[in-house]
């Protein structure tokens, strides 16, 4: 039989199965409340809007286009409406700053492509969201921890990239409503990533996926606009801007963008042309125009519900959880992070639960590039309403509760 692993690269020995796709599977058990899939509600998404759309692509002069090759920058009038966003954002950019991509996963990959030799160093927070290790991961770096309100040296961080055989490339980092934690980075946390790139002479890779899902506080500026502050020119700066319409509009369509300095977008071009040559021209048509036509009403929409299940989650929490157990009070985004007590493993939980409590989350360990975080767990209310989520934290305060005492034991 043909042994296939002394073909392979070594790249993909690091290439790992995602927890969270699999954990998806339960989704289509009617016994599981699932609290796993960090995944917009279907029920929100706006398909007659999606509907029209399409309807007008196909019975228009437009349906040549949508259908044929296109420039691997992206649709131009997506790029143009983009560019106005970010500037509502304080990004003063044009549609040159612009790139789309096949979903922002694309982009995490096309940035690791881009930044890393084997042995260099990604800076990652601890923890940080899955998707970014396995995109980087295929790149064979080595990890360090960024911590936004800490005071490591830059000397620090280059010793040890040097030790590992490589340097420092980028800081990576979800500043508002992170997955997994659901934790915001406050200014002056943004302001320290950005002396600590310059010091270090790095890319800052900022994943804004959940940006437009804030329900409570004020809004902090983004990292790219507050670099754009200090230095005037988008093209002078150093950070990249990772956005999505997959958590607003519609994840299906995989449509995803990058701000930056011009400089980097024609990099980035480059790599469009030897994977894919571009993304789905029909579909970025048809994003475009839902886009146009009613996005801020979409997310004022998804707004409302998102924020009532978040609510239903903390206070079920709050009435359910034994003592010891803490969690993060997010003011957006989908996800709440648990901190289970010492000696807890969020695995073997989930193991038990499954099969005791019928309630399915995220183990915390995946989020953590050191393999570290096992008494942690990732819970996400956006898919679940008001009476699952109380009778699935229920379930599951019951369980660790049982758990606690076991240990106490």
């Amino acid at each position: 039989m043909l042994d296939w692993e002394h073909i392979f690269a070594t790249r993909s020995n690091r290439m790992r199965a995602s927890e969270i796709r699999e954990l998806l599977k339960l989704l289509d058990r009617p016994d599981i409340i699932s609290f796993a899939g960090g995944i917009p509600d279907p029920a929100l998404f706006p398909d007659a809007e999606f509907k029209d759309a399409y309807a007008e692509i196909f019975s228009g002069p437009a349906v040549s286009a949508a259908l044929q090759y296109s420039v691997s920058e992206g649709y131009k009038p997506l790029r143009e409406w983009l560019a106005k966003q970010m500037a509502d954002l304080g990004i003063p950019a044009g549609a040159d700053n612009i790139f789309i991509t096949s979903g922002s996963q694309q982009g995490l990959d096309y940035l690791g492509k881009l930044f890393l030799s084997p042995n260099d160093t990604a800076l990652v927070t601890w923890p940080t969201y899955l998707g970014a290790l396995q995109a980087f991961n295929a790149y064979e770096p080595t990890y360090d921890q960024l911590n936004p309100n800490g005071n490591r040296t830059p000397e620090a961080y280059r010793q040890a990239a040097g030790e590992a055989g490589g340097r420092v490339k980028f800081a990576y980092l979800s500043a508002d409503f992170a997955n997994p934690t659901g934790e915001t980075v406050d200014r002056a946390g943004r302001e320290r990533v950005l002396t600590l790139a310059e010091e270090l002479d790095i890319a800052v890779i900022e994943d804004a996926a959940y940006q437009s899902l804030r329900y409570d506080g004020e809004p902090v500026p983004p990292i790219l606009a507050l670099e754009i502050a200090k230095k005037g020119d988008i093209n002078n700066t150093r950070t990249i801007y990772c956005g999505s319409f997959s958590k607003t509009l519609a994840p299906g369509l995989r449509v995803g963008w990058v701000c930056a300095s011009e400089k980097v977008i024609r990099k980035l071009v480059l790599l469009k042309q030897a994977a894919d040559l571009h993304s789905s021209t029909i579909n970025q048509m048809a994003i475009c125009t839902v886009a146009e036509r009613g996005f801020d009403e979409q997310v004022a929409k998804i707004h409302r519900v998102y924020k009532q299940r978040r609510n239903a989650m903390l206070a079920a929490l709050e009435k359910y959880m034994p003592e010891g157990v803490s969690w993060t009070k997010p003011e957006g985004g989908m996800f709440v992070w648990v901190t289970l007590p010492k000696g807890m493993d969020g695995a073997a939980l989930l193991a038990k639960s499954i099969e005791t409590a019928k309630v399915a989350f995220v183990p915390g360990r995946a989020f953590f590039a050191d393999g570290s975080g096992e008494n942690t767990l990732r819970v996400s209310f956006s898919c679940a309403n008001d009476q699952m989520i109380d009778e699935g934290i229920r379930r599951l305060g019951d369980l660790i509760r049982g758990e606690v005492a076991a240990l106490a034991a």
